[in-house]
């Protein structure tokens, strides 16, 4: 960090005490306007409550804010987008296709069309499942024809651009396809380790993912290959040739991590494929169980990294060339492991990141995210959770604040650090409505929680959606504001 070096003078003047004080007092903001490298703004301050897991009960804590209204030199200035919500002023080498570029040292989305973009999502865009969703979505929309059409005008006014994870495709195919003004992108989950471990036997439900035997993942079965190769044609065959397709997950929250490696040593079947491949490696590098330090466990785990991402990648290649590979949605304490990282990098077009525990993405985090990977990253879930909603926010690691209007802060306050990192190229919101504490069968962690932009009466949270908006309409204006006072 540059140092900043103020020389006061005051040749022949009298400075009395009240003088002093006052300049004092000022000297502090003079510092922090000639400093470039501090942050350039005030932050306000938000009340909320982070999410620790098997510790629900946190304190209510101030967290500081940047917003918009809070950046110190910045000119509000509304961008003019195509489509796609690409800005009209940029444009490289149109391949029909969305794909990655690097400009300038920072990562962009190139739109089908050849235009700058930045994915602004939000995951989830289904009908609800419970009584009370179908009962509300019959009364209100009645087809999903008309669904889709009043929920991508909302969409357009709040300056989202697509779909993401857990999404129905279909809707926002024939949405496309009828739409001339506006195309919304969407993302599909292949679930290709989860689909091989339901045919395979062993796995389970976890709150938010799928578990399996000691967390251990099948990826060095000879027959998980050969099931991505068998039944990626027929997952891809939709989606191929569909130029609204941003790209494919591979899966969701696999658990990579320090744990993997004697989570495969401990495999009862002595001659299960992943004990075998454990046991190998452990012999090569001469160590016994008992002597295992946490350098062999994140050496490892990005052994079971590359071996999972390099099978699925080139599958998914083989199958269709046309898209984006976008990872498997690494979470947990996992993207902090540079061998997971490095190894998501090496094989993805962009690394997809589930990123909670935080209410400012942190500098560290970012930082370490671009030496590790020579490539872009998206942010593929966050959210708040709002008190004022009437649901008792029990359930999922978001944080939770007072208000709607609080969840927009926290909003503009998690995407402007992401756009501070030139490796992002966007970030998909958790989720589209609201979890309604009357569903029956569902995940763990969506039973009663404030989460969606709607209710579960399908009706935006107008206070959340404005200030989504402010940011959403402005984020080019905001890239070349950071790009210029980094």
């Amino acid at each position: 960090m540059r140092k900043t070096i103020i020389k006061l003078t005051f040749p022949r003047l009298n400075i009395n005490m009240k003088n002093l004080i006052i300049i004092l007092l000022l000297l502090p903001l003079f510092v922090f306007a000639q400093n470039t490298d501090s942050k350039p703004y005030h932050p306000i301050q938000v009340e909320g409550q982070q999410w620790v897991k098997n510790q629900p009960s946190q304190p209510w804590k101030l967290y500081p804010t940047c917003v918009i209204d809070s950046l110190i030199t910045y000119k509000q200035t509304v961008n003019n987008e195509n489509k796609y919500g690409s800005l009209l002023t940029k444009k490289s080498t149109a391949s029909g296709f969305f794909r990655v570029e690097k400009m300038n040292g920072r990562w962009w989305v190139i739109d089908p069309e050849g235009y700058y973009n930045i994915q602004r999502v939000v995951n989830g865009f289904r009908q609800g499942g419970s009584d009370l969703n179908q009962n509300e979505f019959n009364k209100k929309f009645g087809t999903n024809e008309k669904w889709a059409k009043a929920t991508a005008a909302e969409f357009k006014n709040t300056r989202l651009n697509g779909t993401g994870s857990w999404s129905t495709d279909s809707v926002v195919q024939d949405f496309n396809k009828q739409s001339v003004n506006q195309k919304l992108s969407f993302s599909v989950n292949l679930s290709l380790m989860a689909g091989y471990g339901r045919k395979r036997g062993g796995t389970y439900q976890l709150p938010g993912n799928i578990g399996f035997p000691n967390q251990a993942i099948f990826v060095f079965d000879p027959e998980f290959r050969m099931y991505c190769d068998s039944v990626l044609p027929k997952l891809v065959d939709n989606f191929e040739l569909d130029t609204n397709l941003f790209g494919y997950f591979s899966d969701n929250e696999l658990p990579f991590g320090l744990k993997n490696l004697e989570g495969y040593l401990d495999l009862e079947n002595p001659k299960d494929p992943g004990r075998l491949a454990a046991e190998k490696w452990l012999a090569n590098k001469n160590i016994s169980k008992e002597n295992i330090t946490d350098i062999e466990r994140a050496e490892f785990a990005g052994v079971v990294a590359v071996k999972y991402f390099e099978t699925v990648s080139a599958a998914i290649k083989k199958a269709d060339k046309n898209h984006l590979y976008l990872g498997a949605r690494v979470h947990g304490a996992a993207k902090f492991i540079e061998s997971i990282m490095h190894a998501a990098a090496k094989y993805c077009d962009v690394v997809s990141i589930n990123y909670y525990g935080v209410w400012t993405p942190g500098e560290t985090h970012l930082s370490n995210w671009a030496t590790w990977m020579n490539k872009p990253f998206i942010v593929t879930e966050f959210y708040t959770k709002g008190m004022d909603a009437g649901l008792a926010n029990t359930g999922g690691a978001g944080y939770t604040v007072r208000t709607q209007t609080d969840r927009g802060l926290a909003y503009q306050n998690f995407c402007l650090a992401l756009l501070e990192s030139k490796n992002c190229v966007g970030w998909h919101w958790f989720k589209y409505q609201d979890n309604d504490p009357t569903a029956k069968g569902v995940d763990p962690s969506n039973v009663d929680s404030n989460k969606g932009i709607v209710n579960n009466q399908y009706q935006f949270y107008k206070p959340l959606t404005e200030k989504m908006k402010q940011l959403n309409e402005q984020v080019y204006s905001l890239i070349e504001y950071m790009d210029k006072t980094k």
